[in-house]
């Protein structure tokens, strides 16, 4: 029996989820009250419950494969250095999905997925789930992005996920849209660089025209790509959730700001009509 045939068996029909898109920013949106963190305040609320939540995150990056946390209770991994013990203390304690996680893990077969029970949530997820979900009470898992293969592979990777989003499975990404930290400018104000209002924008208008070829074309985009991300880890997760949604859903985004002068906040969000 095919593995979609089994989730659809277990997991009863559902109104279709929307899938989002989270630019997360500095892990200090987790304790802070920014625009951002109340953003995902009012988003968790109006969203519908999930029966679980799978999360692609920039942080867990593999290689040669996807892999697909089974742990029963995902870990709050504090990935990040020089912060607040604050910060370091928080904690986000909801179950994981063994069970789906592992028929996700076949679901994916063709883009040699695995099994992992080390991971658990980086601060990708956990630093935004606590104000989409905060009392941590839908059950999640992260699948990896596989850092060995091009843009366009991380659309398939949403095309195949999207049958769990009439499952009651919310596919959450979570990244930035532009995120160059070596052009990071400190100063109070600083005004958005050239390269990242030009790369923001024009992702935003390729993306309400569905036009994602233009998005996962590398060579195309050329140095702007490279300028906006010297590394596309942050930029992957877009194109997942571009990957999942379909022409029937409706865009909206959401927090478009322009961070330290290359980090792009901007979210999104595709709803069903």
């Amino acid at each position: 029996m095919h593995k979609l045939d089994t989730l659809k068996e277990r997991l009863a029909p559902s109104d279709r989820m929307p899938v989002v898109f989270l630019g997360h920013g500095s892990p200090m949106n987790a304790i802070e009250d920014t625009a951002y963190s109340r953003a995902w305040t009012r988003l968790g609320e109006s969203l519908p419950r999930p029966r679980a939540i799978l999360v692609v995150s920039a942080h867990w990056m593999t290689r040669g494969t996807t892999l697909v946390d089974v742990s029963a209770m995902p870990r709050t991994i504090h990935d990040f250095y020089n912060f607040p013990e604050a910060l370091h203390a928080q904690r986000y304690p909801a179950r994981g999905a063994p069970q789906l996680a592992r028929e996700v893990t076949s679901l994916l077969a063709s883009h040699h997925a695995a099994e992992d029970d080390s991971w658990g949530l980086d601060h990708g997820a956990w630093t935004v789930l606590k104000f989409l979900y905060p009392e941590a009470d839908v059950p999640v898992f992260q699948v990896s992005i596989d850092m060995t293969r091009d843009l366009d592979h991380q659309l398939e990777i949403g095309r195949t996920l999207s049958e769990l989003r009439d499952r009651g499975v919310l596919i959450l990404g979570s990244g930035n849209v532009v995120h160059n930290l070596r052009a990071v400018n400190w100063s109070a104000g600083s005004k958005p660089h050239g390269f990242a209002l030009e790369f923001d924008a024009l992702f935003a208008d390729r993306l309400t025209e569905r036009d994602f070829r233009t998005l996962a074309d590398r060579k195309g985009l050329g140095s702007l790509l490279t300028m906006a991300h010297p590394s596309v880890d942050h930029y992957m997760p877009a194109l997942t959730i571009a990957g999942a949604s379909d022409e029937r859903d409706e865009l909206t985004f959401m927090t478009d700001a322009i961070e330290l002068a290359s980090v792009s906040m901007r979210s999104f969000v595709f709803h069903a009509r």
